[in-house]
Order: C-alpha cells, then sequence, then structure tokens
C-alpha cells in the first residue's frame, strides 16, 4: 500500500503541482512554503507512509466518541433502540426457521429430477430423443455449412465406435469431472482419490424433519467397488438459528454448530487416508540400525468424512477451528451449489457464472491491484493482459 501511494504521489501532474505551489505560496509566504517542501518530501518517504497508514488502518471501525457525548435521557432511547433490535433478530430467527422448512418442502419437489438425473448417469434410464433435444440461444446457432460438417464430423465418430464395438453407458465420470471443475473441491482431491470416485453414481441432500433441530445430511452414493464395503457416504451438519445471548447483534442467519461424518469400511490395503513409511532407527548404545514400519494420516478428500469432533464447551484449538471452518464453507457448497446445478458444473457453465461473480468484486478492488501486480508475475499460469 505504500509503494502504491508513493507512486501515485510521485506521478502526480507536474501542472497539478504548479498550481498547488501557487496557491500556497500565496496563501502561507516563503516560510511555509519551505515546510509544504519538507513534508512533501516526507510523504515519499515509503517508511513514512507506511507509518501513517498504519495509523489509519487503526482508526477505521473505532468509536468516534459521539456516543459518549451525549446526554443521559438520550443514551436511555438509544438503548431502548437496541432492545428492539435483539427482537429482531430473534424475529429474523425464526424467519430462517421458517426459511429451512421451506427448503425442505421444495427439496421433496426438486428429489424426482435429481433421481431421473441419477439414472440418466448411471445408465438405468436411457433419455428420449425428446429428452435430448436441447435449444441453442441464437448466439449460439450454428451456420449451415458448420450444422454440415458437424453432422460429417458426428458420422465419422460413430462410425468408428461401431468399429471399436464400444457403447459408454451413462455418463462416465459425470461426479469426478465435477469435483475437478470446481477450484473448491480439487484442492482436496490427491491423484489416489480419483480411481474411488470414478465409482460415485450421485450426491443428494437430505434435511431434517420437521419440529427436530435444523440440520441437514449429505449423501454420497458409490456403486459397489474394490474400496469399501458401503454404497453410501454421509456427512450431518447441525445448524442453529438463534441468536447468541451474549452477542445478539452478531446473529446473520442460521451458522453450522458441528458436523458429523461416518466411518468408511475400508477393504484390506486400500484405505487411501493411512500411509505407510519407513524409518530407519539406530540404537544410542550398539550402533546397530533397525528399520520401523509406521502408520500415518495421508492427504485424501475421504478426509471429509472424519471431521474434527466439537467438544461439549465448544473451545477448539486454531488449528481446528480452522479446518471445521474450510468444511463447513465445502458442505455448504456441495449443497447450495453442486446439487442443484451438478451439470452446469460438469459442462464448466457454472464456473463461468462463478468467474463473473470474482470479477465484479475485482473492478471494486482495483486499490489492490498494484499490491497484487508481483504475486501475478510469479503464478506459473498467470497470462498477462493483452
Amino acid at each position: 500500500m505504500a509503494d502504491l501511494d508513493n507512486k501515485e504521489q510521485t506521478e502526480m501532474d507536474p501542472a497539478d503541482m504548479e498550481d498547488v505551489e501557487e496557491v500556497e505560496e500565496e496563501e502561507t509566504g516563503e516560510d511555509n512554503s519551505k515546510a509544504r517542501q519538507l513534508t512533501m518530501q516526507m510523504m515519499q518517504n515509503p517508511q513514512i507512509l507506511a507509518a501513517l497508514q498504519e495509523r489509519l488502518d487503526g482508526l477505521v471501525g473505532s468509536p468516534s466518541g459521539y456516543m459518549e457525548s451525549l446526554p443521559k435521557v438520550v443514551k436511555r432511547r438509544v438503548n431502548a433502540l437496541k432492545n428492539l433490535q435483539v427482537k429482531c433478530a430473534h424475529i429474523e430467527a425464526k424467519f430462517y426457521e421458517e426459511v429451512h422448512e421451506l427448503e425442505r418442502k421444495y427439496a421433496a419437489l426438486y428429489q424426482p429430477l435429481f433421481d431421473k438425473r441419477s439414472d440418466i448417469v448411471k445408465a438405468t434410464y436411457e433419455p428420449t430423443d425428446e429428452e435430448c433435444e436441447w435449444k441453442q440461444d441464437e448466439e449460439e446457432e450454428l451456420t449451415v455449412s458448420k450444422q454440415e460438417e458437424m453432422k460429417e464430423k458426428a458420422k465419422v465418430e460413430e462410425e468408428k465406435k461401431d468399429e471399436e464395438k464400444e457403447d459408454p453407458k451413462g455418463i462416465p465420470e459425470f461426479w469426478l469431472t465435477v469435483f475437478k471443475n470446481v477450484d473448491l473441491l480439487s484442492e482436496m482431491l490427491q491423484e489416489h482419490d480419483e480411481p474411488i470416485l470414478k465409482h460415485l453414481q450421485d450426491i443428494k441432500v437430505k434435511f431434517s424433519d420437521a419440529g427436530q433441530p435444523m440440520s441437514f445430511t449429505l449423501e454420497f452414493y458409490f456403486e459397489p467397488n474394490d474400496f469399501f464395503t458401503q454404497t453410501v457416504l454421509t456427512k450431518t451438519y447441525k445448524m442453529r438459528s438463534e441468536p447468541d445471548e451474549s452477542d445478539p447483534f452478531s446473529f446473520d442467519g442460521p451458522e453450522i454448530m458441528g458436523c458429523t461424518g461416518c466411518t468408511i469400511d475400508w477393504s484390506k490395503g486400500k484405505n487411501v487416508t493411512l500411509k505407510t513409511i519407513k524409518k530407519k532407527q539406530k540404537h544410542k548404545g550398539r550402533g546397530t540400525v533397525r528399520t520401523v514400519t509406521k502408520t500415518v494420516p495421508n492427504d485424501s478428500f475421504f478426509n471429509f468424512f472424519s471431521p474434527p469432533e466439537v467438544p461439549e464447551s465448544g473451545e477448539l484449538d486454531e488449528d481446528s477451528e480452522a479446518v471445521l471452518a474450510a468444511d463447513f464453507e465445502i458442505g455448504h457448497f456441495i449443497r447450495e451449489r453442486i446439487v442443484p446445478r451438478a451439470v452446469l458444473y460438469f459442462t464448466g457453465e457454472a464456473i463461468e457464472d462463478d468467474d463473473d461473480d470474482y470479477d465484479e468484486e475485482g473492478e471494486e478492488a482495483d486499490d489492490e491491484e498494484g499490491e497484487e501486480e508481483a504475486d501475478e508475475e510469479n503464478d506459473p499460469d498467470y497470462e498477462p493482459k493483452v
């Protein structure tokens, strides 16, 4: 920030500087003009600018002292407004509880469509020609020549398939492709996870029953495989829509209070969440060396089903808090975006929409562009703008 400010200072238009100098000299005289020049030199010092910026950052959000200056009778009325605000928070909590019930109701309406999606993916249902017809937007409509070219290409592909006598069933690797297309999920994937996720056939969201505490469960459906015995892996998130009595103004909708995974019954030698390492140990006295085999945790997407437990006290160390925060974000994203719009993440269209959202945020953060410039240049995937 300091370097950016300094850059802007030194690149000030000379004509503007002349205007400033003329006004200052007219108003303050020669002595003050020297003081002004000294100030300008100091402000061009990056260390001074950094110290000033740090001081300004410390003032952001600090109380202005206005409340303390109010008469006692006005403070009483402000307290009354705050009590009203607490009541608003409790009404808002009830609102979100009803939203959850509405979600549960509409989930039942969505589910038949999601079930049919699953049947197509795993090849238990073959869609009709009418169901497969997709009307393109006017911008996407192809010219006659292009259509002929595509038909010819399709014909060649069909002939090639007939020769090879291969007919892929359903949509192979549908969910694995979705995961690989989404940064939030692809970061969790390891190479040894991919053969397992090729067997993933569906993900469902189940909401808690009416009258029960708020929660939702992610259900991952697998076809029979050589890696574990179950066909369904689950992850349940418990939520709360209730203002905190000690800090009611912090309420901003339902929050996830904890989550519970499931125990995976791994087949022998197939547990990708563990790895075996060998270490050599030297005896201090005899000097002999022995090799010790040790099993340690291994990075894997399937660690998602073994989240840290939240103690009854609710107190966690920093590492566990960070893991849970990331876990909550992933669970919420799968529920809110991945399951409802899976085909668009498979094709990449939803990724483009997400990128557009980030572009808008980037336009609002122009002040930080200078700071990120160096990092972008060091990024091997960074492509400079033309």
